[in-house]
Formats: C-alpha cells, structure tokens, sequence
C-alpha cells in the first residue's frame, strides 16, 4: 500500500475525531442500556430518557452518542424520533463519530468475507445489522451493485455509501431500489434510481452453472433470492431422479429452472404474470423449458388435486406469512394448509421442500406446521436435510431477527 493511500485513509479519521466532541447525547433510562452493551444494535423509543434527552429535539438520521444513565458511553449511533426503533448503534468505538471512513471499513471487512465464500461476485455484499452497517443491504450481480435502504439514518449517509461502495468495490453501476415496506415504518418516500451509473432493465445471476435475468423495478426485494442460495444447492442433488417437479411461489425459476435441468418436468406456479415471463426466459437460456401456472398459490394447489395431478417434488417458498408477531396464530394456520395441499400433490413416496422467511416463525412451528398436515393426511413425514440463510446473510449472535430463513426437506409416505 502506497503513502500516499495511507495519507488519504488516515484524513477522515482525523475529522471524523474532530467532529465527534460536537455529537448530541441520546441518553437511555436507568437499566436500559443492558439489551445494547451485550452486542445488540437497536434502541427503542421507550429505552430513551426522554426527559434529559428529549427525542423531538434530533431530526431524522442525525448521529447521537448514545449513553447510559451513569452516562456510560455506549456507541455512536444515528436517530429518528418518529420511529418504534428510535436508534441503531453504527459504532462503539470511543472518540471518533461515524463517517465516509467508516463505511468504507465497513465494506471492506463484508467484501472479505463474501470473497472468502464465493468464486464469483453474485451474493449479498452486505447484510444489514449483521454486518454492523443497520438499515443497508447491498446485492451484487456481477459489476452491478443493487442497495436498499430501510431506515432514515441510513438515507442520511446515502452520498457516503455511493462514494464507499465506489472506492471498495468498483462498480458499473450502484442502484437504489428503495420500494420496501420497511420505508413507511421509518416515514421515508419510496423510489427506485440508479445512484451511479445506469439503471439497467434487468440484472445477471450466475448460480450452479446456471445463467439467469431477473427483472430490477418490478421484480422482489433486490432482484433475487441469495438467501436460498446454499439450501438449493444442497437440496437440489437430493432430489435426484425426480422426473415430475411442482415449484410453488416459483418467481424466476429460482429451483424449478435447475431441476429441469437435472431433467426433470417441471410446472412453477405464480400468481405474477411478469415473474412467470422471466421464469420461461431463463428456462430458454438454459436449453431447457418449463410449464407455467399463473394463479394463487392455494388456488392452484387445489385444482391441481382436483385435475388429479401428482408430482415427485413439490416446493413451497412463499413470502412471509407471517410479518408481526401478533400475525403468528393465522399465519402458522396458512403454512399448516399450504403444506398439507402441497403433500396432497405427491405420490406414496415424495418429496416435499417447504419453506419460511418469517421471522416470527420459529423452526420448530414449521416443523410443527408441516407434521399437522401430513398427520392430516394419514402421512409420515421425514426430515432428510434442513437448512437455513446462506452464509453471504451472517448472523449476529446478539440480534435474534437476522436469523430468519428456515427450509426443511421431507420425504413424506404412507404410514
């Protein structure tokens, strides 16, 4: 590394120091601190003293120093008062204020570590809280970077993430596609926009061989699923032979495109016209072609049964049924009937894979879901291989909400 580098490196950590005598204290109640110095990132509103440290007095995205009620300093974190999460820690380090320096640390230790995990540059980049950069995820499709941003303090930084993302990684492109739900819970408008370079119509994925395009506006989070990366390839081998395939909630082709390509029939089911097109596109790209249901996914599971159809592997990945807690109850009687008409649909000797990105879904309920419909059905269940997010979507051992995804797969047969 040259001096020069070094030189540049070290300048906006001196202002970063400079600046960090001027930050706002965010003080927390008495015993309210404990949740946070044990690794955890976020500050709920009623954690705040408000009376010292009244949380009208920060506008949105301004970076505070957060601190106990013995004023124990602990971390540097960004605010808005208009949100349940009022503050998320961006740094505990003592005397220099989050900045550009900052998140260009940040990204250099998350490219590390997917460069460590991958040959080729289609993952998750960064993951949120778990790679201490809350509010963010960055996906990578090759020299296209696709950001979204969640939260207010991180809206706030967006020139910095630009200028960071820029220097760490080199892309032809960096893409805001801010049209989350997650925006409206921080009082944040939604939009999608190229923040460097070109908006491009579609983006490139390479998975197990495989190439795929998937629509940017209009397609699901930013593109892709990458968090169901690992559980493909360790559950697609597994259905070796199958020559009858169901792939429910299909989207792209994201597991119904490889098992064709295994050389197995496969018909994916969707209830978006749109992601049914890019589904029968990427088939083509592949040599290879599918069958495409455009319906609800109930709906179609049921005609399926009633047109008397069966299939050797029956995948269900569908969106979150589950959102907040208080949703649990309905939403584990949704999974409880997808599952059991999805085991409908196979033979006396088939496979099921089902799966969950609901956080408030524990794995043991999904199990428990699964085991109810097969009981109901006079069936008996089996779990052969199980997994989770892939490793490009870290945990954080502190934060329990960064371990979401949840993917079993079954052999199911008469008892």
């Amino acid at each position: 590394m040259s001096q020069e580098h070094d030189a540049d490196a070290e300048l906006p950590e001196v202002a970063e120091a400079e600046a960090a005598a001027d930050v706002p204290v965010l003080r927390l109640k008495r015993h309210e601190e404990r949740r946070v110095a044990a690794g955890h990132l976020w500050i709920f509103s009623n954690e705040v003293d408000t009376a010292a440290t009244p949380l009208t007095a920060f506008s949105a995205g301004a970076i505070v120093a957060v601190r106990s009620n013995r004023d124990r300093f602990l971390g540097y974190a960004y605010v808005n008062p208009h949100s349940l999460i009022a503050a998320r820690i961006l740094s505990r380090q003592t005397g220099f204020a989050p900045g550009p320096s900052l998140l260009v640390h940040r990204l250099r230790v998350a490219l590390a570590l997917r460069e460590r995990l991958y040959d080729a540059p289609y993952y998750r980049l960064v993951h949120g809280e778990s790679d201490l950069l809350p509010g963010l995820v960055v996906d990578r499709y090759g020299d296209v970077l696709v950001a979204q941003i969640a939260t207010a303090g991180m809206e706030a930084q967006k020139e910095a993430i630009i200028a960071a993302l820029d220097k760490v990684v080199k892309p032809s492109a960096v893409v805001f596609k801010n049209d989350s739900g997650a925006r409206e819970l921080e009082a944040l408008p939604k939009y999608v926009e190229a923040g460097l370079g070109a908006l491009p119509a579609r983006l490139t994925v390479v998975e197990a061989g495989l190439t795929f395009t998937t629509p940017l506006e209009g397609g699901q989070k930013t593109g892709w699923f990458y968090d169901q990366a690992a559980n493909r390839r360790q559950f697609l081998p597994l259905m070796k032979g199958a020559k009858r395939v169901l792939d429910v909630f299909s989207y792209v082709g994201a597991w119904g495109v490889p098992a064709a390509h295994a050389g197995a029939e496969v018909s994916c089911v969707d209830s978006s016209a749109a992601a049914l097109e890019a589904a029968n596109r990427n088939a083509a790209a592949n040599g290879v072609q599918l069958r495409t249901i455009k319906a609800d996914a109930f709906a179609a599971l049921e005609d399926l049964h009633a047109a008397r159809e069966k299939f050797d592997v029956v995948i269900v990945d569908p969106p979150a049924f589950i959102k907040r807690r208080k949703d649990a109850g309905k939403g584990e009687a949704a999974y409880k009937r997808l599952n059991q008409l999805a085991m409908q649909l196979l033979p006396r000797d088939g496979l099921l894979v089902s799966c969950s990105c609901s956080y408030h879904l524990e794995p043991g309920a999904l199990l428990d879901a699964i085991q109810k419909g097969g009981r109901h059905l006079g069936r008996f269940v089996q779990v052969i291989a199980s997994g989770g997010q892939a490793p490009d979507h870290p945990v954080h051992p502190a934060i329990p909400e960064t371990r979401y995804l949840k993917a079993f797969l079954c052999r199911v047969t008469h008892d």
